[in-house]
């Protein structure tokens, strides 16, 4: 019995048995060419031509003579494979290339749409029928003193207070700079997007900033640090640009769009073509596929 062992462990055998199970398979699913029955490879020299392409892309030089016949064999070498794999059905009730297949035919769908340049009134009206996507945020210059309630604790109140005395007085030689307690946080801050105002500061700060009146320092406006006296400077409203300000931003997503929208179309064409019979398990069948389940 050590002899079965030992062959059972020799290379050769596996070979042998690989062939003779890749032979068995060809049988039942490829369609072999007989003997003397001969596809043909053809090498066009627009494909060699693109291969040269992509060798000099990679390796910015052209490719030697050499290279190119290596380039050329290669080609060979996966049109033979290719071949022969669909000869033999290995395509099919592949999840990889099912859904690779389907990539491909999605970018031919979305490929359509980007052949067409869209016109200005096209642009305009999907600027019109989306006005929040492209809407410019209202923005702010302003200063900004910080103060830490746990630092300053039942005092807070009265510090304000005492604060905003000093800094609305006549008094030119207060410096709001000096004021208030030590924050790695700019003083000033000019021409910030409400948004950027939040990602700094927090919603609720911004929505005291916006609120309060120009020219003059106010507070307290609360943050995710703690309390503020602010003095708004500067703020320019919200508004809908006109297509001119942001005619790229509003191409791109017309483009996004119309890529969508096809593709959408591409498969209803599809799938009219076809009729479904969804076989639904019976509840205990689906129930025992779930019990074996780790």
């Amino acid at each position: 019995m050590k002899w079965i062992a030992r062959l059972l462990r020799e290379p050769l055998l596996h070979f042998l048995v690989l062939a003779a199970g890749l032979f068995m398979l060809s049988n039942y699913w490829g369609d072999t060419p007989k003997s003397g029955d001969k596809e043909t490879i053809v090498v066009s020299e627009a494909k060699i031509r693109s291969l040269a392409h992509i060798w000099q892309k990679t390796w910015q030089r052209p490719p030697t003579h050499a290279e190119l016949q290596g380039l050329i064999d290669d080609y060979v070498d996966e049109e033979v494979f290719y071949r022969q794999a669909l000869a033999m059905g290995l395509d099919r009730e592949d999840t990889i290339i099912r859904r690779r297949l389907r990539q491909k035919l999605e970018f031919v769908a979305e490929d359509l749409a980007d052949a067409v340049e869209p016109t200005d009134e096209q642009l305009q009206q999907y600027l019109d029928n989306h006005p929040d996507a492209f809407r410019l945020e209202q923005r702010a210059t302003f200063r900004q003193i910080y103060l830490s309630p746990q630092r300053r604790g039942d005092a807070l109140a009265e510090d304000i207070r005492q604060l905003l005395v000093k800094l609305n007085g006549n008094d030119d030689s207060v410096d709001a700079a000096e004021l208030g307690d030590p924050s790695l946080l700019p003083h000033f801050h000019e021409n910030l997007r409400n948004s950027e105002i939040a990602n700094l500061f927090g919603r609720e700060f911004a929505s005291g900033l916006f609120a309060v009146e120009d020219g003059r320092w106010v507070g307290p406006v609360e943050s995710g640090y703690g309390v503020h006296l602010v003095l708004p400077q500067e703020r320019v409203a919200g508004r809908l640009p006109e297509l001119a300000e942001v005619r790229k931003e509003v191409r791109r997503e017309w483009y996004a769009a119309r890529r969508a929208a096809s593709k959408e179309d591409f498969y209803r064409g599809l799938r009219e073509r076809f009729e479904v019979d969804v076989q639904m398990p019976k509840e205990t069948d689906v129930d025992a596929t779930r019990s074996e389940v780790p």
